[in-house]
């Protein structure tokens, strides 16, 4: 194309957040970082409307020399494995710009302007067919998150904020000395198309896949590197809150997806088992946690340590419908937990307190907030109809194929997951209307309703008629196993 397209999308937000820096008025920055949102999201549209389903290479495409004494470019192109996340990063973008109108009341311009730097970083790391630049994205995303957890968190702001880097950055090291032994080891390049065509010893495999499982694994986040999320999750404005749930995490998985099977697929094959037994881990752990919690927002945070576990279960189930699964339930795991954590923040905004005791009965005061929710929560439930019952059945498909008994004890994670999100939806909406007598609550409004409804859409949508993103999916779904397997010898 003769339109840059990957890099509007890519730095759109970038240029957003420049210009806020003039701007004074409040409400001047608001509706400026929700027009670039949009915008962005409207170029993403574009993206997927363009993007060929047939085939399995890079679209897209972008290259252009940035310091060639090292063979570094700056490199973008999106195939069916990060196409879906370009869209959903920009989705979500807009849903925590109209998530902040009103909760984000200190600091707003410096708000927006952390929030659009990080959207762009993130856009970076779907994009990026350059090691060294896909690295520089993964790493300088930390710190717009930081900030916004650090400064427009709740009271334990700080004390998360810090763990979350801690945690992050240890992972990120490690990463760091992976690339720099990929970069030796696979003839002096970054690019990650070259890096992938090059057939590395086991032993280098091997080193390398532990080097990327711990930096992929906090990211996820997988058992035990998971405890600095619900200290992240409760501290963090709802933004913040949806972009970490929404994409963080998806970022972890997505490295396995592109440099873990691909380049490593040997040691990949060989470590599965063990990456399956710490999916079903995850799986159960986060359940059974997730159960204990009176806190909303602590709830949704192990949830999703549950639903992540799939993911990698899927992944590393190394068949079609297993890595299919994972990638659509990444995807629908942004939408449904992005929308548990918008409406955490909304009616947290409305109450000023998360714990489920002090709620019952919110059908009554707040009809329309609560038959979304309950959407939400069916979706996260994986009831039929449904995204995530498409993405989990395939993924339990693909699981139970690759060890008869993992996939078992991930069934067990799925009637968890039916135990405490019906335990909370009958505590907080249904029951006696205790809550009326302490708090004024009030339904969703026009505002709230516009980031619900394109959440809702995909909800139904992907649950009802999952083609078209299956669609998207397939090709480079194929291809990644024929790499996998067929560098490891077998099909």
């Amino acid at each position: 194309m003769s339109v840059p397209l990957l890099s509007l999308i890519v730095l759109l937000p970038a240029a957003g957040a420049v210009v806020l820096m003039f701007l004074r008025s409040e409400d001047a920055v608001r509706w400026t970082a929700l027009g670039i949102t949009g915008l962005d999201l409207a170029l993403s549209i574009v993206m997927l409307v363009g993007f060929d389903t047939t085939t399995h290479e890079m679209q897209f495409t972008e290259r252009r020399p940035w310091v060639p004494a090292l063979g570094i470019t700056y490199a973008l192109g999106v195939d069916g494995i990060s196409a879906l996340f370009v869209f959903l990063t920009a989705l979500l973008g807009s849903t925590s710009v109209l998530a902040s109108w009103t909760a984000i009341e200190s600091k707003v311009k410096e708000f927006m302007i952390s929030l659009l730097v990080m959207q762009a970083l993130m856009l970076g790391v779907f994009c990026a067919l350059d090691l060294f630049l896909f690295y520089v994205f993964w790493e300088a995303m930390l710190i717009p998150m930081y900030l916004i957890i650090g400064v427009w968190g709740g009271d334990g702001r700080v004390y998360a904020a810090f763990k979350f880097f801690l945690y992050t950055l240890a992972g990120s090291l490690l990463f760091l000395i992976g690339v720099i032994v990929l970069y030796f080891q696979g003839g002096e390049t970054f690019d990650i198309l070259a890096l992938t065509a090059q057939d590395l010893p086991f032993p280098v495999q091997s080193w390398l896949f532990f080097a990327f499982l711990i930096a992929f694994a906090v990211k996820v986040p997988m058992v035990p590197v998971h405890t600095w999320l619900p200290d992240a999750h409760v501290q963090a404005p709802t933004a913040g809150s949806i972009i970490l749930a929404g994409v963080l995490l998806k970022m972890g998985a997505y490295g396995f997806l592109r440099f873990s099977l691909p380049m490593l697929p040997e040691a990949s094959v060989y470590f599965s088992t063990l990456m399956l037994m710490l999916s079903a881990l995850a799986i159960v752990y986060g359940g059974l946690l997730a159960l204990a919690q009176d806190d909303l927002k602590k709830l949704v945070a192990y949830s999703s340590i549950s639903h992540m576990g799939f993911v990698t279960l899927g992944i590393f189930a190394l068949n079609l419908r297993g890595l299919q699964g994972s990638i659509l339930q990444m995807f629908n795991h942004g939408v449904t937990t992005g929308a548990l954590f918008l409406f955490v923040g909304l009616i947290y905004e409305r109450t000023h307190s998360r714990s489920i005791a002090d709620y019952g009965g919110l059908m009554k005061v707040a009809p329309v907030y609560t038959s979304f929710l309950a959407l939400f929560t069916l979706s996260s439930m994986a009831l039929p109809g449904t995204n995530s019952f498409v993405g989990e059945l395939l993924v339990l498909s693909g699981g139970f194929a690759a060890n008869l008994a993992l996939g078992a004890a991930a069934v067990l994670g799925a009637l968890l997951s039916a135990a405490y999100l019906l335990g909370m939806y009958r505590r907080v909406a249904l029951g006696p209307a205790t809550v009326g007598a302490r708090y004024k609550i009030r339904d969703v409004n026009a505002r709230e309703m516009v980031a619900i409804l394109p959440l809702a859409l995909f909800v139904l949508w992907v649950g009802l008629y999952p083609k078209p993103f299956l669609e998207i999916i397939d090709a480079s779904v194929k291809h990644l196993l024929v790499q996998v397997h067929g560098k490891e010898g077998s099909q």
